[in-house]
């Protein structure tokens, strides 16, 4: 963490910051805030499952020689699979 402290708290740790949040609540300190903009995905949801570990290493060095992510290759994978499957 830098040594500059955060906007609210004035803290310089993560501990003093929780220290912080855990003796304060936002409402009382609205006025410092700053209103930003941000969109969130709500068309992606995060599952985990489990898959065995050689799976997983083939996986992520097939992924790479494609240059993308695992996460997309599992994805174009299961989506050709259930195309397959209909």
């Amino acid at each position: 963490m830098k040594n500059t402290k955060t906007t609210i708290s004035k803290a310089t740790t993560y501990e003093a910051i929780g220290e912080f949040w855990d003796n304060n609540d936002l409402t009382d300190n609205l006025e410092k805030t700053k209103k930003t903009d941000f969109t969130i995905n709500t068309l992606k949801e995060i599952n985990y499952c489990v898959i065995e570990k050689d799976i997983s290493n083939e996986l992520h060095s097939v992924a790479h020689n494609k240059g993308i992510s695992t996460d997309t290759l599992i994805n174009l994978w299961l989506k050709e699979k259930l195309i397959q499957t209909k």
